[in-house]
């Protein structure tokens, strides 16, 4: 029994797609019309880079939930649990798992320190549900300093968030 155990802990993590994750979220004013952009790397069993790119604009959002949103469908678009890298330049983001604020949260009963309710509780309970397959490690990286897929997600962002199609941030507006 043991070693079925450890066969299938081995198949599971071992054999999962190493994926990178960049994200990117943009407010016109904050709150106001928002975008993300998001940019997957995969390499395949031939050593072959893949590529895709994502975005999504909203009439009325903030920057922390484009933020949020951008990690949470970049995830969901994964079709198999994977071992990802996620690079954002949200502190918000990322220190919230890393810090492990989002685990306190929860224990609290979706409460801040002060006894004050936790911002976005929707998207962070989104967050929960689509992580839950993947192996994920965040890493923070400074905003609009050179980093090449950074900056390309912002310019993806911004690109949605000033298109015509802008969709409605059900979480923010209702």
């Amino acid at each position: 029994m043991l070693l079925r155990n450890v066969v299938l802990w081995y198949y599971f993590f071992m054999d999962m797609p190493i994926v990178e994750i960049y994200t990117d979220g943009a407010c016109a004013s904050n709150p106001g019309p928002g975008g993300y952009g998001i940019i997957m790397l995969y390499k395949d069993k031939n050593n072959e880079i893949h590529k895709k790119e994502f975005s999504k604009g909203f009439r009325s959002t903030t920057n922390n939930r484009m933020e949020l949103l951008a990690v949470i469908d970049a995830l969901n678009l994964l079709k198999k649990p994977c071992k990802i890298s996620l690079y954002s330049d949200s502190k918000y983001v990322v220190d919230a798992i890393n810090q492990k604020w989002l685990e306190s949260w929860q224990e609290k009963n979706w409460k801040i320190n002060s006894k004050n309710p936790v911002k976005n509780i929707d998207l962070w309970k989104k967050y929960l549900q689509a992580s839950k397959p993947h192996q994920i490690t965040f890493f923070w990286v400074k905003g609009h300093a050179s980093n090449k897929f950074n900056e390309m997600c912002d310019k993806l962002a911004v690109k949605a968030r000033s298109s015509g199609n802008l969709e409605i941030d059900d979480g923010y507006q209702n």
